[in-house]
């Protein structure tokens, strides 16, 4: 049976598994050689390198949660990517929810394993002093003394973690993991050298994302006070007069939420500032269609997008497992503006050119036509002025979107070129920090698998 995806199991190791399994997922050959690597190795389960592991609760306490503009931070399994945290695009509770939540929340060198849903596998440490409040899908582990919490992440990161991970998910439904089959997973026992050279590894590429961030908020500073962004102040009303002519007759909108002072003031300012454009004239709508002849894909989803950086990151997808959602082909150079809430500022730019990529139909798809910068216009689209300018725009209530045709209508300045490369110097840098990041990252990683494959020394090497 080499050559065939095909494997002869005794009864008595079905038996073994917790949840007594019998399905063939959970005897691929990878997933079963893996098992027999770790058990020839000296190792132990997350339950003997634990203190407790626990979530959020019942779930019917979603029903009870208020979420707010700011607040106790509220991670979702997106945030938590594989061996850091994304702190953009947080959602917030008010302290009541955050009260009521006492067991999801999050301190300092705890373990978050993502536990549902298509982010299911994710591993990351919690990093932060402040205590923060996670959603029903994250367990948190808390291990004990003297157990390195980034070295655990790490391995569970790798593919002997992952393995063990997509080897125990169910697949009915929803994909999930319990924290019975968590507690269960195997865990090389490494030496303390190597633990701690992972973990110094890990707080370095932590270190060089926030670094990051930094470097972004300058570009994003500079760029809001070009503009006098910075010393605008919101009106108090919330009402403004319009004329028929001035309002429905022109827009077709009877919604107060439309005309709002502050729209009216967003785009003065900009008109005030000089020359402008609008994102029509320097940028077109792709409206390619998906067509599904392909036996894998390349998927970014509204959640696979870090507000934080022009990075992106994607998931490759069988075809038959494609989402209903997944529309518009896209090419090195596209700008992806999100049109739903909460997810307004989900804005990034395609930077590598990848096989059959399609995104989500909850983007706007933007490829320049003519000189515009598409980076300016990534940063530009993230500030609060924006952000908030494009929910003008919202159209239906149980999940407010806007259309592509009311984003290409949006003005635009049109900076003089010296301030416009002190910006993108900014946004150079933050995107080379995050790359040697993510190099960190992938270098733990690879250290890891090779401890278990050749050995510490050669791992050390």
């Amino acid at each position: 049976m080499d050559g065939l995806e095909a494997i002869e199991i005794n009864f008595s190791v079905c038996k073994n598994i917790i949840d007594f399994r019998i399905d063939a997922s959970t005897y691929k050959k990878d997933y079963v050689r893996t098992d027999k690597i770790l058990k020839a190795m000296n190792h132990a389960t997350i339950e003997d390198k634990m203190v407790s592991i626990q979530n959020f609760g019942a779930y019917s306490l979603c029903n009870y949660i208020t979420f707010t503009e700011e607040g106790i931070p509220f991670l979702m399994t997106q945030n938590v990517r594989h061996n850091y945290i994304d702190w953009s695009n947080l959602r917030y509770i008010d302290d009541e929810s955050h009260l009521m939540l006492h067991k999801s929340h999050c301190k300092r060198n705890q373990v978050l394993v993502t536990m549902a849903g298509e982010y299911l596998g994710r591993v990351a440490v919690y990093d932060k002093e402040f205590v923060c409040s996670s959603n029903q899908a994250i367990a948190k582990i808390t291990l004990k003394n003297g157990v390195s919490p980034y070295c655990v992440a790490t391995f569970l990161n790798s593919k002997y973690g992952q393995n063990q991970i997509n080897r125990f998910k169910t697949i009915t439904g929803q994909p999930n993991i319990n924290m019975a089959l968590i507690k269960s997973l195997l865990v090389p026992e490494f030496s303390e050298d190597l633990s701690q050279v992972i973990e110094d590894i890990v707080v370095k590429a932590n270190e060089r994302f926030i670094e990051s961030r930094r470097m972004y908020e300058e570009a994003e500073q500079l760029l809001i006070q070009e503009l006098g962004f910075g010393d605008y102040i919101e009106p108090k009303e919330v009402y403004s007069t319009k004329s028929f002519s001035e309002s429905f007759g022109t827009s077709g909108r009877l919604d107060a939420e439309y005309y709002q002072k502050k729209y009216d003031d967003y785009e003065a300012l900009i008109k005030s500032y000089g020359k402008y454009t609008t994102i029509e004239d320097e940028f077109e709508l792709v409206k390619d269609k998906c067509l599904f002849d392909k036996d894998v894909y390349n998927y970014t989803e509204i959640g696979d997008i870090s507000v934080g950086n022009g990075k992106f990151s994607y998931t490759a997808i069988v075809t038959d497992e494609l989402p209903a959602n997944a529309k518009t082909p896209v090419k090195v150079g596209d700008v992806l503006v999100s049109k739903v809430r909460p997810n307004r500022g989900a804005v990034s730019i395609i930077d590598s050119e990848v096989d059959n990529h399609i995104v989500s139909g909850a983007f706007t798809v933007l490829r320049a036509k003519g000189s515009y910068n598409k980076e300016l216009l990534f940063v530009l689209l993230r500030t609060h002025i924006y952000k908030d300018w494009l929910l003008k725009y919202n159209v239906g209530t149980s999940y407010p979107t806007i259309k592509d045709e009311d984003v290409m209508q949006v003005k635009i300045p049109i900076l003089p070129e010296a301030m416009q490369l002190k910006i993108l110097n900014y946004v150079e840098s933050s995107n080379n920090l995050i790359d040697e990041a993510h190099g960190l990252l992938a270098k733990a990683t690879q250290m890891v698998e090779m401890a278990i494959e050749y050995g510490e020394a050669e791992a050390l090497k």
